[in-house]
């Protein structure tokens, strides 16, 4: 095969190096290649992201006949070495809030469920430890990753007592008193400073790293190779730390994208640079080679389970002649929670239907309004997107998840779809010919708006969100069908970019000369014929951004006081009714004056 300058640098490279590799630029060739140019003799460990990355890593290495190279993830490496040896057992799933609860015997006075709560930060606590580098709990401080106000203040009223609790459940692991979890067992194998008998360590996806891994790696005596995307770090709220930062190894490229055109690359290039509106970061390089004419294979990618969920219903109700869709890592993953409440649970307390919710957790709760308060301090993101889908659709969920799954083939039968959709985490790896984003990635207009109002923002996780566009957009091997709002300023016209009407706070925006291209997308698809069209479609909607205003604010809570329903506010005011349920929980209307009709 004919190699780049770049990759032919990097496999004829010498000790321990990193490479900066953008979306699509053939990083595992590169490693293969790379593996390849090593003495027959050398034993090689690659380290792939996950098991499905493991799988089509092992093939790959196999084709190559390099029978010198042994493939794992950082967990199964870790649980060779470690659960055989205890002979612990593991419980795959980790341990719901309400199991905790019980098996510590939890307890707090003057807080409703505060046995719950304590049990949701304890969990969270022994992620942040058992991803950490850090010898002992006590190493750390857990209120430096509770973002939420009300979660903080709950937090630090009981902080030692979470800290005693969670140290006292990573015991009963540690004993065999209980089942332990898979970050329980990568933990136990940092703290064991194992020595790996290999001569080369490749590491891949290395921006995602868990520090536990990181610290591994590093302590090895191999030559040691970290591959990754600075700007693909998408996995800070799982700890996640950017290994290309934290090393000081040489540093290599790889600029030239396979995958996709030049506008696509231009059109990453701008999304990354939004960076620069709060700090400094250096201009990236990407040259676009790919030239696929395919759009047999089409994914909807959003930011958000919540965000891809409405997309989907909305999918299934305008476009009848859809007949298979596939949710990348299946639809059940996306109706319950990590800890095992299901959307069910939430739609039977929205109803009163105690007697038919199976979670322990929900049925506590007397009321949506109780959950909330609870979601509020543990900022439990996931059961928080579920309330919102039960406010937004109530009893009609039972029915669009049925019509979903009916239309839902499976992973063998993948090929089948019409239409995949899909998260970015879920999509991570992934490609596509067609890819049609759905409005719910941050904004250039926000970022613009958290810088100007001086608000406590975290540097990361504002980057992280602009992560998620990049490799949301970086999916695509063809064209990409993108909402208006996420348009950078100043982006030249493409035949491959495509603005989609949105919806930008209950107003439509629809320039002129946008107009439907049924061949690449069943539905109302528009194309971007002017690279104009896009400020112009600013300049004529300006009001569709116009920030809450103390007369506008005063206006919603008399109307709210009135009894006026959310989708009357959301008429009267123009706004998406999450914009008004978003503005009615910034000024506590509900805690100052009761429920409000939903």
């Amino acid at each position: 095969m004919e190699l780049t300058q770049e990759q032919y640098d990097i496999i004829h490279s010498t000790g321990n190096i990193k490479i900066n590799a953008v979306a699509g630029s053939g990083k595992t060739t590169t490693i293969i290649e790379y593996a390849k140019a090593r003495p027959s003799e050398s034993k090689i460990l690659y380290l792939a992201f996950n098991k499905s990355v493991k799988l089509e890593a092992v093939k790959k290495f196999s084709d190559k006949g390099l029978k010198n190279v042994e493939v794992e993830t950082a967990h199964s490496l870790a649980y060779k070495h470690i659960v055989p040896k205890f002979k612990y057992k593991i419980r795959p799933q980790g341990y719901k809030t309400y199991e905790i609860a019980e098996l510590l015997g939890l307890h707090a006075d003057g807080e409703k469920h505060a046995e719950y709560i304590v049990a949701n930060h304890i969990n969270n606590f022994i992620a942040y430890f058992c991803n950490s580098d850090k010898l002992k709990v006590h190493d750390l401080n857990y209120l430096d990753v509770v973002v939420d106000n009300k979660a903080r203040e709950f937090v630090s009223k009981y902080y030692r007592y979470i800290e005693t609790q969670t140290r006292l459940l990573l015991k009963k692991m540690d004993d065999g008193e209980i089942e332990i979890t898979h970050d329980f067992y990568l933990k136990k194998f940092q703290l064991s400073n194992p020595k790996l008998n290999f001569d080369y360590i490749l590491f891949d996806e290395g921006q995602d790293a868990s520090p536990a891994m990181l610290n591994i790696f590093l302590k090895q005596r191999a030559t040691k190779v970290i591959v990754g995307d600075t700007h693909q770090q998408i996995y800070g709220w799982r700890y996640a730390v950017n290994s290309l930062e934290k090393t000081d190894f040489k540093t290599f490229q790889l600029s030239l994208s396979f995958r996709f055109s030049q506008d696509i690359a231009r059109l990453a290039v701008e999304i990354v640079s939004w960076k620069n509106h709060l700090t400094d970061v250096p201009t990236i390089s990407i040259i676009g080679k790919g030239n696929s004419k395919a759009h047999k294979v089409k994914a909807v990618l959003a930011r958000t389970n919540l965000g891809l969920l409405l997309k989907s219903i909305e999918y299934l109700q305008e476009r009848e002649n859809i007949q298979h869709i596939y949710f990348e890592g299946n639809i059940n993953s996306y109706t319950y929670a990590d800890d095992g409440a299901s959307l069910y649970d939430v739609l039977n307390l929205y109803n009163g239907k105690h007697s038919q919710i199976r979670d322990k957790l929900i049925m506590a709760m007397k009321d949506l309004y109780e959950l909330e308060e609870y979601i509020d301090k543990t900022d439990d993101v996931q059961l928080g997107m579920m309330v919102e889908i039960v406010k937004e659709y109530g009893n009609e969920i039972p029915g669009i998840i049925k019509r979903i799954k009916n239309k839902h083939v499976e992973n063998n039968e993948r090929e089948k779809a019409d239409i995949v959709f899909s998260t970015v985490h879920r999509s991570k790896g992934m490609e596509y010919d067609t890819v049609q984003l759905v409005n719910d990635f941050i904004t250039e207009e926000k970022i613009k708006k958290i810088k100007e109002e001086k608000a406590a923002w975290d540097l990361n996780k504002v980057n992280e969100e602009i992560n998620l566009l990049y490799v949301a957009v970086t999916r695509t091997k063809n064209s990409i069908f993108i909402p208006e709002t996420l348009i950078p300023y100043g982006l030249p016209s493409s035949a491959q970019i495509y603005i989609t009407k949105v919806e930008a706070q209950g107003r439509k925006i629809e320039p002129e000369n946008i107009r439907k291209s049924d061949d690449l997308w069943a539905g109302a698809i528009a194309k971007n014929d002017k690279a104009k069209i896009i400020d112009e479609a600013r300049k004529t909607n300006k009001d569709a951004y116009l920030p809450w205003t103390t007369e506008l604010d005063d206006e919603l809570t008399v109307m709210y006081c009135e009894g006026a329903s959310v989708k009357d506010l959301s008429k009267y005011f123009g706004r998406s009714d999450g914009a008004i349920r978003s503005r009615i929980k910034k000024l506590e209307l509900r805690e100052l004056y009761g429920l409000i009709r939903f």
